[in-house]
């Protein structure tokens, strides 16, 4: 028996911005059901990735589907549809200042004309509910502490009841146990609703924890693809340096020398 097509697949995804590879023919299959997670140093091209699946970057060569539809072939109005069955939270969370809680919550629903209106608020509840946040409906996301906007924004991500939830820098800001009650949210998002997940981030603890499958980016290439248990026993010295948080001379040398190393990281700060 063949096994199953992965919900997302990358093949030979390159990408390229002023001539400094970020992307470079990578293939990656996720397997639905699973959380699959992509760490790696900051601006090494985690986000890109993310960008890619989701359609907001077209590779410069290589191909993108989800399911069988060719993502990286779509026009803008066909991507619709995939973007209806994919939930995004994005690295800020970027919630609408301008708006309550409830809209931003409800704002999906009222984009994409799903439902009519006296459905979106008990929708709202609903999902409000999952990250334990029901009864702030009405508030600013000024008023929301760092870990309520993440949960605020994590629930907006959920309202469509989509197939995959892609999530780019979940823990980024948040105090360690902030930082573990997102990952508990994400943990309870997979077994409650049965979604499929795409974490970046550079956070292990949060990698060890949620992930199903750890595969590392560096250099445009995957140089890890593993479990989290399985992790440790990887023979690379770039790997095991950056699970155990460790700096090479490379770094060391920087500062001594006062300058940064003309390195990936340093260049593609603004393209994560």
């Amino acid at each position: 028996m063949s096994e199953p097509l992965p919900i997302i697949r990358l093949q030979g995804v390159h990408k390229a911005f002023n001539g400094l590879v970020v992307l470079d023919g990578i293939d990656l299959g996720v397997e639905r059901g699973k959380t699959t997670v992509v760490i790696g140093p900051s601006g090494c091209g985690k986000s890109v990735l993310l960008k890619h699946i989701v359609g907001l970057l077209r590779p410069d060569r290589g191909k993108v589907f989800f399911q069988d539809r060719e993502v990286s072939s779509m026009s803008q109005r066909q991507l619709v549809s995939v973007r209806r069955r994919m939930g995004f939270l994005f690295q800020g969370g970027a919630l609408f200042d301008s708006m309550t809680v409830a809209e931003n919550i409800m704002f999906p629903l009222v984009h994409h004309r799903i439902g009519p209106a006296e459905q979106h608020e008990h929708r709202c509840r609903q999902v409000l509910g999952l990250v334990g946040m029901d009864g702030l409906q009405n508030r600013y996301p000024e008023e929301l502490s760092g870990g309520q906007k993440k949960r605020v924004a994590l629930a907006r991500a959920i309202v469509m009841e989509p197939e995959v939830i892609l999530y780019d820098e979940p823990t980024t800001g948040l105090d360690p146990i902030r930082a573990d009650l997102i990952n508990e949210l994400i943990l309870k998002l997979q077994r409650t609703l049965g979604t499929t997940a795409v974490v970046v981030t550079h956070d292990m603890s949060s990698a060890r924890k949620v992930g199903d499958r750890i595969v590392m980016l560096h250099g445009g290439r995957f140089i890890a693809d593993t479990t989290p248990q399985g992790l440790d026993s990887i023979d690379n010295d770039v790997v095991s340096r950056f699970v155990e948080g460790r700096a090479g001379r490379e770094e060391l040398a920087e500062l001594e020398s006062g300058q940064m190393a003309s390195n990936n990281s340093a260049v593609t700060e603004n393209t994560r």
